[in-house]
C-alpha cells in the first residue's frame, strides 16, 4: 500500500515524506537541535537569472547559493570550460557560497562576457545552476544623418521613421520637440511599436521642424536623440476625402509568433480621410477576458499571460465616414518548454523503490535528457537498479550509499528548463518532533486538533490513544490526518483528557504525550437592551455573562465601534455601564465585549436621547421576554424549568411558550416543546435521552408573542437505549432474485445514545423459522440477495445503539423481486357478437407460472385481410391494438372491429416485472355489414337531354357487393327539390347514361352501394343538362371522399364541378330587355330581365380598348327584372358592360351582349387664380416692392460712380466682413465720397477693372465672368459665381470671401 504523510515542524517547516512500493518525499528536515546529523545532498536555493545583463560601471555579482550536509563546496564553468576562480585576482568567491564577484575597475566588462555555470557538491551528490548569460548593457551612439524638409500635401498620410540604434536591452523610444515636451497623440497621430511617429492625415497645423525621436536606454539611464525632422504641410489643393488602408501591416492578412506566457501586441495603423476608427476582434471567439487590454487609440491589441487558446485569426477593423478597410493577423502560439511536474527531491529507506518524474510541455515538444551529479546519465556509471524512461527515472531496491542529485534539462528552440532532485537514502528511527506535553485547549462544540509532527526513515505510522485505554482511536468521532494530527471534529467536555501519539516504524518506536481541555463557551445571559432616555437622565445598560471559570474574562465596553469617551459620565462596572445625565451626544450604538483567551461573545444595543414629554395614553404592546431562567429537580429524563415573567406591557400574559434547542444534533434550531398557562411560572419538562439541552421562554397576550427569553443554561440528558424503531418499513425486490427491506431513519433526538445502528431481520414466510438477521447504520435500506423469485418474507427493523436495543419491533409482510411470467393462456376461444364486436373468452395461468403479482391479461389483435380479397390476396397491413384487463379476468371484448374481415389475435399474462410469452395465435371472422360509400362519381358527356355518370366501388365492401342504387331530383331556379327517380344498377357495372332529362336543368345525384346487409353511405353530385353561351369546363371529379347523406328531405351539401370546355347550341337566352342610361357625370344605371338557375350575377365592365381586367360587382340574383347603379366612373369616358350569370366555380354560365356607354366630360370647376382678389393684391404689392427696389439702386449707382476695385480692396482687406444687407433688402454699402467703387461684396473681372461699356442699370455687371443669376426664392446670387486671383505686384496675401457655391464645392 502506498502510504504519504506530510509533518509539520515546531518552526513552522513543512515536510512531505512519501513511503511504500514507490515513494516520493521533499527534503530532509535541517534543524540541528532537532535532527542533527542526518546527511542531505547539495540543494541549490539561489541563482542569477538566466540571461543577465550587467551595468558595465559596476561590479558583476553573479550568484550561487546552496544548502546540504555536509555543507557543498562551489566551482564554476565558463563557454563550458573550468573556471579557475583562484588565477583571476579580479574575482572574488564568497565564503561558504558559491557568488562571484567580478571587479572590472580599470577592466572591460566586454571581458567578462560569457555563459557560467555553477556547481554545488558534497560527499552525496552534486547540483548543477542554470547557464548564466552575461551581458554587457549597450547605449550605442545614433548615426549621423541629415534629414530633409518632408514637403507633404495637407491630407494626406505620413511616416516619420525614428530607426534607433540597437542596444541591450532595446531602448524605449519617444518624440519631443525642441523644449522637450512631448509630441500631442491621438487617432490621427500615433506612434508604432517600432517607434515610427504615423500621421493618418496631415494638417497644416503639423507643420513643424523639430520632430526629434529620442531613445532612452534603461540600464545606462542614458537617452539620446535624433535629428529633428522638418515636415512642411502644403495647401496648395484641397484634400480629398478617402476610404482607409492600412499602412501597418501592409497587404490583406499578415502572420505573428508569440510564446506561452509572454505578452502579444497586434498593431494596426490605418490612413484615411477623415481619420479611421480601429476595433478588434477574434475569428474563431471572444477575446480572452481579463487579460485584454487596448492601447495607443485602440491601434494596438495587447494580451498578457499568452495560452494556446489565443492562437487564431485577429481582425482589425478602420472604419470611416466612407467605408471601412480589414486586415487579418494570423497569430502563432509557440511554448518554451514549461513545468507540469517537475521533479521532486526523494527519501527512500533501503531496499525501497522511488520514481523521479520530469513532465514538461512546450511546443515544439521539448527533448528530455537526465544527468547524475552533473554528468550525462548515459556516461555515469551503469546502475542495474536504475531505468530511465523519457521523462521518467525509476530506482530500485535503493542501497545506503547510493544518494545522488538528478538533473532533468527540458529543451526546444525556444529555451530550457534545468531541475535538480536528489535521492537521499537514510535509515532512521522514528523521532517526534511536537514537543512532549503540549497543552490544547479548546471551546466546547469546537473542532480540536492535538498534533504528532514526526520524522522517520521509512515514514513512520502514527496511533492515538486517550488516557489509559488501550484502544486505537479512530473513527467518529476522532480523524487522524496524514501528517499525523488527530482532529475532534465537535469536542465535548468529556473528551478532556490525556492523549498519547506513537510513531512507529522498523527502526524503532518513539511516543508523545498532550493534554486537551474542553472549556465552557463564553455567552451573554443579559444582553443590553434598546434604550429611550429623556436628556439629562441616567441610562443603563445591563450585560451578565456566563463563562468557563478556569478561564478568565475581560468586559469591554464600546460606543459606534469605537472606544468610550474619556467623560466621568461613563460610569463601566462589573456586569453594568450607567450613562449619567444624558444628552444627544450620548445617541449611538453601545456595545459589550466578553473577551477570554479564547473566545468571545458581544451584544449591542442603542440609546436614543429625546425631550422630555407628557404621560402618553396607555399603548397595547407584546409582552416583554421572560428572565432569569433556572433548572432545578434534575432528572434522567425531566427537569423543573422557572422564569420571572417580564413587563405584561398593559395586557395580560396568556400563554408561554417553551422551546428547546438540541446543541448535539441539530444546534442553532430551536423546536416547541410545551405551553403553560400565562400565571405560571413553573414547567415540568419531559425529556429524551442523549440530548444537548438549552431552553427560553416566549410570552403571549392579546397582541402577541414577546421576544424570546435569554436561553438557559445547557442541560445534558444521559444516553439510554432508543425508545423506538423505525418506522416506514417496507420489504420490495427490484431484481427477481433480491429483496429491498427500506425504512425512515430514526432523527438525532430519537436516536437516545451515539452509535445508532439497525438490526435487520427477516425470515421467509411458512419456510423458515429462524431469523436471519444483519446490523447496519447511517442507511435506510438492506438488500436481501440471492432470494426466490415472489416469495413472502416477514420483516423487522430493530433500532440499537451504544447502550442498548429498542423494543421489539412488529413483523411486516414483503415480497422477494418478480419475474417474467412463465406461460400464456389457454383455451382461448371468441364468440363474434355484432359486425364490429367480438367477445374472447380464455383459461387463467396457474399461479406459479405467474412469477409474480398478476395484474392481468393484455390481448392483441390486429385484422389480416377483408374477407372478399380471398385467402391469397394481400390485404393492407394494420396496426395491432392491445386491450388490457386487469386482475384475474377469463374474457373480454373487443370493439372497433370492421366487418366481412378477418382477424388474428393471442394473449398474454402480465404482472409486476412485464409481459410474459405470447398465446397461440388465434383468427376469427367478422360478418358482413354495410359497405362503405363508392370511391368516387363523375358526371361526363353532358348533353341537351342526358348525361352520362361514372363510379368507383367502395373502397370498404364490408360484404360482398349486390348492386348499386341511384336516386336523382332536378333543382329548380329557388333551390327547391323535385320528386326524386331511383334506379338499381348491377354490381358490376361502372357507369350508367341518363336520358330524357329536361335540358337547361340542374340535377342532384344520389349513390349508395348495397350489400345482403343493406345500403351504404350515399354521396352526392349536381350537373346541368345544358350550358349556354359560353365554354364550360367539366372535368371528371373525385367525390368519392367527400361527405355522404341521404336523399331529400334531408339537405345535401352540394360539390363543385369543374365542367369541360365545348361549344353548346343556345336553347333560348335568360337575360332580356338590357338597357343602359347615364346618371349625372359618373355613374350608369343597367336594367334587364333575368331567368336562369345561377344566383351569382355580376354586371362587369371595362375602359373602351383598355386591357386591363374586366371590373365586377356583385348583383343579387333573383328572377324578374333588375336594375344597378355603376357608381364612380370617369367622366368623359367610354365604357362596355355586360351582366354575366356564373356558376358555384365563378365559370361563366351566361351572358348579355356588351353595351357601349360614354359618360359627358365635366366642366371646369378649377377657380382662376387671375379672378382671385387676394391674388391680384399680392401681384401688385410685390411689382411695387421690386420698382422701388430698382428706382433705389439706379439713385445710388449714378450718384456713387465708379472707381478701380484695388482702392477698395485697400480700405477693406477682408471681404468676408462685408457681407451684404439683408435687414434693409439692399445690396451692400458703398460711400458717396469716392466714384467709381464697385459694391461692397461685389466681384470684379480678372484684370482689376469695372467694365464700363455695359449699361449701368443692369445687375449682370456686378456678377463676374457670365450672366447673372437668381436662385429659386429669387434672391441675386450671380456676384457670388466669380473668384479673385492674388495681386502679386502688391504681395497682398489676403483673399475675398470665398463664394458659397465654391465652398460647396470644396466640400464634394
Amino acid at each position: 500500500m502506498d502510504r504519504k504523510r506530510i509533518w509539520v515542524l515546531s518552526n513552522g517547516a513543512l515536510l512531505a515524506i512519501f513511503l511504500g512500493h514507490m515513494t516520493a518525499g521533499l527534503e530532509v528536515p535541517l534543524d540541528p537541535k532537532v535532527l542533527e546529523g542526518l546527511p542531505q545532498p547539495p540543494t541549490i536555493t539561489h541563482q542569477s537569472p538566466k540571461d543577465f545583463i550587467i551595468d558595465p560601471r559596476e561590479n558583476i555579482v553573479i550568484h550561487c547559493e546552496a544548502k546540504g550536509k555536509p555543507h557543498p563546496s562551489f566551482s564554476w564553468t565558463r563557454n563550458g570550460t573550468h573556471f579557475d576562480v583562484e588565477k583571476d585576482p579580479k574575482v572574488l568567491m564568497k565564503p561558504s557560497s558559491g557568488t562571484l564577484v567580478i571587479d572590472i575597475n580599470g577592466e572591460k566588462a566586454e571581458a567578462y562576457e560569457g555563459v557560467y555555470q555553477c556547481t554545488a557538491r558534497n560527499e552525496h551528490g552534486t547540483a548543477l545552476s542554470n547557464n548564466i548569460v552575461i551581458r554587457q548593457s549597450r547605449s550605442p551612439l545614433w548615426s549621423k544623418e541629415r534629414n530633409e524638409p518632408i514637403l507633404v500635401q495637407v491630407g494626406v498620410s505620413l511616416v516619420l521613421q525614428c530607426r534607433p540604434p540597437a542596444g541591450l536591452p532595446p531602448p524605449i523610444i519617444f518624440w519631443m520637440d525642441n523644449n522637450f515636451q512631448r509630441l500631442t497623440q491621438d487617432t490621427r497621430v500615433s506612434q508604432a511599436l517600432n517607434g515610427d511617429l504615423y500621421f493618418s492625415n496631415v494638417l497644416v497645423d503639423d507643420t513643424r521642424n523639430d520632430y526629434i525621436c529620442y531613445a532612452r536606454f534603461p540600464h545606462t539611464q542614458t537617452i539620446q536623440q535624433k535629428q529633428p525632422i522638418t515636415v512642411k504641410v502644403l495647401d496648395s489643393s484641397p484634400a480629398e476625402e478617402r476610404r482607409p488602408s492600412f499602412m501597418a501591416p501592409l497587404g490583406q492578412s499578415s502572420t505573428q509568433m508569440v510564446l506561452r506566457g509572454g505578452v502579444l501586441e497586434l498593431e494596426c495603423i490605418a490612413e484615411g480621410l477623415p481619420t479611421p476608427d480601429i476595433s478588434w476582434r477574434k475569428e474563431s471567439g471572444d477575446l480572452p477576458s481579463g487579460r485584454t487590454s487596448f492601447h495607443n487609440f485602440q491601434k494596438t491589441l495587447k494580451i498578457v499571460d499568452v495560452t494556446e487558446a489565443d492562437a487564431g485569426d485577429y481582425r482589425c477593423t478602420a472604419k470611416n465616414s466612407l467605408g471601412a478597410g480589414h486586415h487579418i493577423i494570423k497569430v502563432n502560439v509557440k511554448a518554451a518548454p514549461y513545468w507540469i511536474s517537475a521533479p521532486r527531491n526523494l527519501i527512500l529507506a533501503p531496499k525501497e523503490t522511488g520514481i523521479l518524474t520530469c513532465r514538461v510541455g512546450g511546443d515544439p515538444k521539448p527533448t528530455i535528457t537526465w544527468s547524475v551529479n552533473g554528468v550525462a546519465i548515459e556516461n555515469s556509471p551503469k546502475d542495474v537498479n536504475r531505468k530511465v524512461e523519457d521523462d521518467t527515472v525509476i530506482l530500485n531496491d535503493v542501497q545506503t550509499g547510493s544518494s545522488a542529485v538528478y538533473q532533468c534539462n527540458a529543451s526546444n528552440e525556444f529555451g530550457y528548463l534545468l531541475a535538480n532532485a536528489f535521492v537521499n537514502v537514510l535509515a532512521e528511527p522514528p523521532r517526534i518532533l511536537t514537543p512532549p506535553n503540549n497543552v490544547y485547549q479548546v471551546i466546547t462544540n469546537r473542532p480540536a486538533l492535538l498534533d504528532c509532527a514526526s520524522f522517520g526513515s521509512p515514514i513512520p505510522s502514527i496511533t492515538w490513544f486517550k488516557d489509559s485505554q488501550t484502544s486505537i482511536l479512530s473513527g467518529d468521532p476522532y480523524v487522524i490526518h496524514g501528517n499525523g494530527t488527530l482532529e475532534i471534529h465537535v469536542a465535548q467536555l468529556l473528551n478532556s483528557g490525556k492523549y498519547t501519539c506513537i510513531a512507529s516504524n522498523n527502526l524503532g518506536t518513539k511516543e508523545n504525550h498532550v493534554y486537551l481541555e474542553v472549556k465552557e463557551p463564553t455567552r451573554i445571559l443579559a444582553q443590553p437592551e434598546y434604550k429611550v432616555v429623556q436628556r439629562n437622565r441616567n441610562a443603563v445598560f445591563e450585560c451578565k455573562v456566563k463563562h468557563d471559570p478556569t478561564l478568565i474574562p475581560i468586559m469591554t465596553w464600546l460606543k459606534d465601534s469605537g472606544e468610550l469617551p474619556d467623560d466621568e459620565r461613563f460610569v463601566v462596572e462589573t456586569d453594568s455601564l450607567t450613562i449619567r445625565d444624558v444628552t444627544e451626544e450620548d445617541e449611538g450604538t453601545y456595545t459589550c465585549v466578553m473577551n477570554t483567551t479564547l473566545d468571545q461573545d458581544s451584544a449591542s444595543a442603542m440609546l436614543t436621547v429625546v425631550e422630555a414629554t407628557p404621560t402618553p395614553a396607555i399603548v397595547y404592546e407584546q409582552p416583554d421576554p421572560p428572565t432569569d431562567l433556572e433548572l432545578t429537580d434534575q432528572r434522567e429524563r425531566s427537569v423543573q424549568l422557572t422564569w420571572t415573567p417580564g413587563d405584561e406591557n398593559n395586557s395580560p400574559t396568556e400563554k408561554f411558550l417553551i422551546q428547546y434547542e438540541d446543541l448535539l444534533h441539530q444546534p442553532g434550531v430551536w423546536h416547541n416543546l410545551t405551553k403553560v398557562d400565562g400565571t405560571k411560572t413553573t414547567a415540568h419538562l419531559d425529556l429524551s435521552p442523549y440530548v444537548y439541552y438549552s431552553f427560553r421562554v416566549l410570552a403571549l397576550n392579546r397582541v402577541g408573542y414577546s421576544q424570546p427569553s435569554k436561553a438557559s443554561r445547557q442541560y445534558r440528558t444521559n444516553p439510554a437505549a432508543p425508545d423506538e424503531n423505525p418506522t416506514d418499513v417496507q420489504g420490495v425486490g427490484t431484481e427477481h432474485d433480491n429483496l429491498i427491506i427500506s425504512w425512515k431513519e430514526l432523527t438525532g433526538l430519537q436516536s437516545n445514545g451515539p452509535g445508532l445502528q439497525y438490526r435487520v431481520n427477516w425470515r421467509q414466510k411458512g419456510v423458515e423459522e429462524e431469523w436471519s438477521s444483519e446490523t447496519v447504520a447511517n442507511t435506510s435500506k438492506y438488500v436481501l440477495s440471492g432470494t426466490p423469485t415472489f416469495v413472502p418474507y416477514e420483516i423487522k427493523v430493530q433500532a440499537v445503539n451504544d447502550y442498548g436495543s429498542g423494543p421489539e419491533p412488529v413483523p411486516v409482510e414483503g415480497f422477494s423481486g418478480e419475474d417474467l411470467p412463465m406461460s400464456a393462456p389457454e383455451s382461448i376461444q371468441v364468440l363474434v357478437q355484432n359486425v364490429t364486436l367480438a367477445e374472447v373468452h380464455w383459461e387463467p395461468v396457474p399461479s406459479s407460472t405467474v412469477r409474480g403479482r398478476l395484474q392481468g391479461y393484455k390481448v392483441r389483435y390486429w385484422r389480416e385481410r377483408g374477407l372478399h380479397q380471398g385467402a391469397g390476396a394481400e390485404g393492407r397491413q394494420e396496426e395491432a391494438q392491445a386491450l388490457s384487463f386487469s386482475g384475474n379476468r377469463t374474457q373480454g371484448r373487443l370493439p372497433g372491429l370492421q366487418p366481412y374481415s378477418l382477424y388474428t389475435l393471442n394473449i398474454r399474462v402480465v404482472n409486476g416485472k412485464g409481459e410474459g410469452p405470447p398465446s397461440a395465435n388465434h383468427n376469427f371472422e367478422t360478418p358482413e355489414g354495410v359497405p362503405g360509400p363508392p370511391s368516387f362519381l363523375r358526371v361526363k358527356d353532358p348533353n341537351i337531354d342526358s348525361l352520362t355518370l361514372e363510379w368507383g366501388p367502395p373502397q370498404e365492401n364490408n360484404g360482398r357487393l349486390t348492386g348499386y342504387t341511384l336516386r336523382y331530383q332536378l333543382v329548380n331556379n329557388s333551390n327547391d327539390l323535385g320528386p326524386v327517380e331511383e334506379m338499381t344498377l348491377p354490381a358490376n357495372e361502372t357507369t350508367v347514361t341518363l336520358g330524357n332529362l329536361k335540358y337547361s336543368t340542374r340535377y342532384k345525384f344520389y349513390f349508395n352501394a348495397n350489400t345482403i346487409k343493406g345500403p351504404g353511405p350515399a354521396i352526392t353530385q349536381e350537373a346541368v343538362t345544358v350550358m349556354d353561351e359560353v365554354l364550360i369546363q367539366q372535368p371528371a371529379v373525385d367525390v368519392g371522399k367527400g361527405d355522404t347523406e341521404s336523399p331529400h328531405p334531408v339537405s345535401p351539401i352540394t360539390q363543385s364541378l369543374r365542367p369541360l370546355f365545348h361549344k353548346v347550341r343556345p336553347i333560348g337566352p335568360v337575360f332580356t330587355n338590357v338597357n343602359s342610361s347615364v346618371v349625372g357625370e359618373e355613374g350608369a344605371v343597367i336594367s334587364w330581365e333575368y331567368s336562369g338557375p345561377d344566383k351569382n350575377v355580376y354586371v362587369e365592365y371595362i375602359v373602351e380598348n383598355s386591357k386591363e381586367e374586366w371590373k365586377k360587382e356583385f348583383v343579387n340574383g333573383s328572377n324578374g327584372s333588375q336594375t344597378y347603379l355603376i357608381k364612380g366612373l370617369k367622366p368623359g369616358t367610354s365604357y362596355r358592360v355586360r351582366v354575366v350569370a356564373k356558376d358555384h366555380s365563378e365559370m361563366t354560365i351566361h351572358s348579355t351582349e356588351e353595351l357601349l356607354i360614354t359618360l359627358p366630360a365635366m366642366p371646369n370647376k378649377q377657380v382662376d387664380l387671375a379672378t382671385q382678389g387676394w391674388f391680384i393684391g399680392l401681384m401688385c404689392a410685390i411689382a411695387l416692392l421690386i420698382l422701388v427696389l430698382l428706382i433705389v439702386c439706379f439713385i445710388k449707382r449714378n450718384k456713387g460712380g465708379k472707381y478701380p476695385v484695388k482702392e477698395k480692396e485697400d480700405a477693406h482687406q477682408d471681404p468676408e466682413i462685408q457681407p451684404m444687407k439683408e435687414d434693409d433688402g439692399t445690396f451692400g454699402e458703398y460711400s458717396d465720397t469716392e466714384d467709381h467703387k464697385p459694391l461692397k461684396g461685389s466681384r470684379t473681372p480678372s484684370n482689376g477693372t469695372v467694365k464700363r461699356d455695359d449699361s449701368d442699370d443692369s445687375l449682370v455687371d456686378y456678377g463676374e465672368g457670365g450672366d447673372g443669376q437668381f436662385n429659386e426664392d429669387g434672391s441675386f446670387i450671380g456676384q457670388y459665381s466669380g473668384k479673385k486671383e492674388k495681386d502679386t505686384h502688391e504681395g497682398n496675401e489676403s483673399s475675398e470671401a470665398p463664394s458659397p457655391v465654391n465652398a460647396m464645392n470644396s466640400f464634394v
